[in-house]
């Protein structure tokens, strides 16, 4: 098939390669559905970017790309690669602006038929707790340097420590909701500025905070593991590192501009400014953006702490009867070093997830004890519409995705695209018919991220599912939302 230029072959029904031609370092693959690629894919810039980051120095056996791919800055959203050490490269532009965007979902005791009279109470409350949109702050205290640089150091941790927590929450959150080697001294002051803030705030655009209901159970015995029963009150928690993080990526994006001519790096897109691992230009970018992901996990620490405080309070609960539990808390725009099979021997590379959800399998040491025998949960939120999904991950994603998957639905429609199509309809009062009750800064951002906006999230889950990378558990619908 020819996709604007671009040959894919076909590998296996959701499988294509895109094959190894001029300066690319190895193939492309995507994961998708030929319904997919027909639908959403014709003029996409995605696929070149797919081809574009196979370019990379040291990249390992192929640059990968999720059903939810499209176009974004350097790599495609729902974009993958990993770099070896010794050659490899890391690129902001494999991690994005919004560095530890992600989710983390909690599960309750409570049933939605004895709540769902009063959800529009619960929805104001919620937003006035959680300070939303552009510039959003206030949700809790400004916090001094001193607080600041130990927000980037310790994570989640500083959230427990200043009684915003559950000590369990750090095993339920990945990577315990620490990455141990940021280092404040490669952020700049402007990034500690615009974070100050804005710890405990939910940004603008896709991220929301979701009242959900467990509809459909696919997996019973994932789902006990997981804490899981049909109609069950789950909350859905989706933002990343704010401000800080944004600066953090927009510092570097130009450090490593440099870099990238100095070390002689000939790449088909300067979005994908780059330096090697090693380098002190590598080391500072990485060291710096493992302290904004830091800053991501405790800032969806502290509004999961909110979310449980304003429950307990509307429904006048204690903790044992509102059984407010961290599933788990997952980042999809990041860049770690992990273990990973190349050819026949286990080595270290720099996995890039843009867009992408880690999706590691059972036994793995780097996923909670009590997940062992399952694997680890992949949270994947759809549109304020319709319903996300909660997944699991499979021994295969490690042998064919670096142990990655799917991250949402993936946009079908710019945001001045939707706004055309928004005009004229009342998108609160269609919410409002579904069931789903939503309090945002603005209409504009309803308008945004309206349904219409986004493929169908249940197409992207079913390509991973269909192909083992993971398998579903459990489908969960919104009746509560708050957005920027």
């Amino acid at each position: 098939m020819n996709v604007g230029g671009i040959e894919l072959v076909k590998v296996r029904e959701n499988l294509w390669e895109i094959p190894q031609t001029g300066q690319m370092q190895v193939p492309g693959r995507i994961y998708i559905s030929r319904d997919m690629i027909e639908k959403g894919l014709k003029d996409d810039e995605a696929l070149k970017q797919v081809v574009n980051v196979a370019h990379l120095p040291g990249i390992e056996k192929y640059s990968l790309a999720m059903p939810d791919i499209h176009w974004g800055y350097g790599f495609p959203i729902g974009g993958v690669a990993a770099t070896n050490l010794d050659e490899g490269v890391i690129s902001p532009g494999g991690v994005g602006y919004d560095i530890n965007c992600g989710v983390r979902l909690a599960t309750t005791n409570i049933e939605y038929e004895r709540i769902q009279n009063r959800i529009d109470d619960l929805v104001s409350k919620l937003f006035q707790a959680v300070p939303t949109g552009v510039g959003a702050s206030g949700a809790i205290k400004k916090l001094s340097m001193i607080d600041l640089k130990k927000v980037l150091t310790k994570g989640s941790v500083w959230a427990l420590e200043n009684d915003l927590g559950s000590s369990s929450d750090i095993d339920f959150t990945e990577e315990s909701g620490t990455l141990k080697n940021a280092d404040t001294e490669v952020v700049s002051k402007r990034a500690f500025e615009r974070g100050a803030d804005q710890v405990g705030t939910l940004g603008s655009g896709n991220h929301f905070l979701e009242v959900d209901v467990v509809e459909e159970i696919y997996d019973a015995k994932v789902a006990e593991v997981f804490g899981l029963f049909q109609g069950q009150i789950v909350i859905q928690i989706h933002t990343g590192s704010r401000g800080l993080g944004y600066q953090v990526c927009d510092d570097y994006l130009k450090v490593l501009l440099q870099a990238s001519k100095k070390y002689g790096f000939k790449l088909p897109d300067k979005q994908l400014a780059c330096a090697p691992i090693k380098s002190q230009e590598g080391q500072d970018y990485l060291a710096a953006m493992q302290a904004a992901a830091n800053f991501a996990w405790n800032n969806r620490q502290v509004i999961m702490h909110l979310a449980k405080k304003v429950l307990k309070d509307t429904f006048s609960m204690t903790e044992s009867e509102l059984g407010f539990k961290l599933l788990y808390d997952v980042c999809h725009n990041i860049a770690k070093i992990e273990k990973h099979k190349i050819g026949k021997e286990e080595k270290e590379v720099c996995v890039h997830r843009k867009g992408a959800t880690r999706a590691f399998p059972p036994r793995s040491k780097m996923i909670p004890a009590k997940y062992q025998g399952v694997g680890q949960p992949v949270l994947i939120p759809g549109d304020m519409g319709r319903y996300s999904y909660i997944l699991v991950g499979t021994e295969k994603s490690m042998e064919e995705t670096f142990g990655s998957s799917c991250h949402g639905a993936g946009r079908n429609l710019s945001r001045t695209r939707a706004l055309k199509n928004a005009k004229g309809r009342d998108l609160i009062a269609e919410l409002n018919k579904k069931g789903i009750a939503i309090q945002a800064k603005g209409y504009k951002t309803i308008a945004e991220e309206m349904s219409d906006a986004y493929k169908d999230v249940s197409d992207v889950v079913e390509v991973m599912h269909k192909e083992g990378i993971t398998r579903k558990v459990a489908k969960i619908k919104p009746v509560g939302v708050i957005k920027g």
